[in-house]
């Protein structure tokens, strides 16, 4: 499905349940809007239950000012209204309260977006506004003026955040991935010291090597059809659990041979399909389609480890906390941990850019899953549901631990323990 051809209102209603669905914001809060071609802006009422919205609910402020719909417009259209006129470049804007925003908001701390390279480039620096009465032309000018400056997110003082881009999809991809950014962070304060990325570092991010001689698939084989299927609900169902956001997460399966299907580059992850998928075969790419950025990296580990059927990376919260954190993360607190995951190695950034061989090598019998600093987890598995068991035990492991700093320290298994472990379950 092609989410630009829906008409705005239903653009706005798709992308509004996504944010009180994933609770970025409440029944009463929250506003979103898209500037049309002609001028004609559409912006969710006032005043309306979000979590039932329809499109008839959507309003439309015609470019003479003139008001169609059968409610009033957001209470916060002043400020839509003021971004469009500082900034004709921003096409949508999205405002919501997310809890961890709200946190640095009401702190009045911006969140570092240098945690991991993707966030960097998604939302760039954050600018901040100064509180303002809600609804008032000041605010409107405040925000306004933050965005003239040329941010695209700009958190609220003792508000929220509102983002901007050039769709809604763009300006929504903004708003989850600073929340995101603001999440992790809280959890990894929880950790330890936090580690950021340089701007050496993150353009490492924007080396593509994902342009791959291409071919002609001609023909599509059964399992093929079966793989695409699995890959895109197993992407759904990690961005329904969390596990991923829209603009991160990579998930592959081994075809035949050292060949694999995998998620493309540069699609939101909630609306990936089947047709979306990248084969690859023998190092090309599927005709027309660009595979995810990882792509080397999850070549790599299948050429040097044939019992690996599948891998998903992933940046999910309290895992990414210990990514981003120079604390080591502990798997040794109850049996499931351990026996699913083992001892988890850290890998050095940029590794995954520069040495995909060294992950490929890292990864064994007794090695299935890894961390990448300032990135991911990455999992591996036999097959799909193995590999997608490890990465939800990790991030439920990872809440856990950090959870139970609150209560008191950590007990791990100990020595005499694992052993039985790994005796009954085959670990050895």
């Amino acid at each position: 499905m092609n989410f630009h051809l829906l008409h705005p209102k239903e653009q706005l209603v798709r992308i509004m349940n996504r944010i009180y669905n994933n609770k970025m914001t409440t029944l009463s809060g929250g506003n979103l809007s898209i500037k049309d071609h002609n001028g004609d802006i559409w912006i969710t009422p006032a005043g309306v239950d979000k979590g039932k919205l329809t499109p008839n609910d959507i309003m439309c402020v015609k470019a003479n000012g003139d008001i169609i719909g059968q409610h009033k417009p957001s209470s916060e259209f002043p400020f839509h209204i003021s971004i469009y006129n500082k900034r004709p470049d921003i096409k949508a804007i999205v405002h919501a309260h997310p809890p961890a925003l709200v946190s640095f908001s009401i702190v009045r701390v911006v969140p570092d977006t240098n945690i991991i390279p993707q966030a960097k480039r998604v939302c760039g620096k954050v600018g901040y506004a100064p509180y303002a009465l809600p609804g008032s032309n000041q605010l409107g000018e405040n925000i306004a003026a933050t965005f003239e400056q040329g941010y695209n997110v700009v958190l609220l003082e003792n508000h929220g955040v509102a983002t901007g881009g050039t769709d809604l999809l763009n300006a929504f991809h903004r708003l989850e991935t600073l929340e995101f950014c603001a999440r992790t962070i809280i959890q990894a304060r929880r950790v330890g010291k936090i580690t950021t990325l340089n701007e050496e570092q993150i353009l490492l991010f924007d080396h593509r090597q994902n342009h791959l001689p291409e071919f002609e698939l001609t023909q599509h084989s059964s399992l093929e059809r079966e793989i695409r299927s699995d890959i895109v609900d197993f992407v759904h169902r990690a961005c329904d659990k969390n596990l991923m956001i829209s603009t991160e997460g990579v998930a592959s399966i081994r075809l035949e041979g050292n060949n694999f299907l995998i998620t493309p580059s540069g699609l939101g992850r909630r609306s990936i399909d089947i047709e979306d998928i990248v084969m690859i075969k023998d190092g090309k790419r599927e005709k027309g389609k660009n595979p995810s950025r990882s792509v080397l990296l999850h070549q790599a580990i299948y050429d040097h480890n044939p019992n690996i059927n599948s891998i998903i990376t992933a940046q999910s919260p309290s895992v990414t906390a210990y990514a981003i954190s120079e604390e080591f993360f502990e798997t040794r607190t109850i049996p499931e941990s351990y026996v699913v995951l083992r001892d988890i190695p850290k890998i050095e950034f940029g590794a995954q850019y520069s040495n995909p061989e060294l992950i490929a090598k890292t990864l064994n019998k007794s090695v299935h899953v890894l961390l990448i600093q300032n990135d991911c987890l990455l999992a591996t598995g036999k097959n799909i549901l193995e590999t997608f068991d490890r990465l939800e035990v990790a991030e439920f492991s990872a809440n856990s631990l950090i959870t139970s700093k609150d209560i008191g320290d950590c007990i791990k298994i100990d020595d005499n323990q694992i052993e039985e472990l790994n005796i009954k379950f085959s670990l050895l």
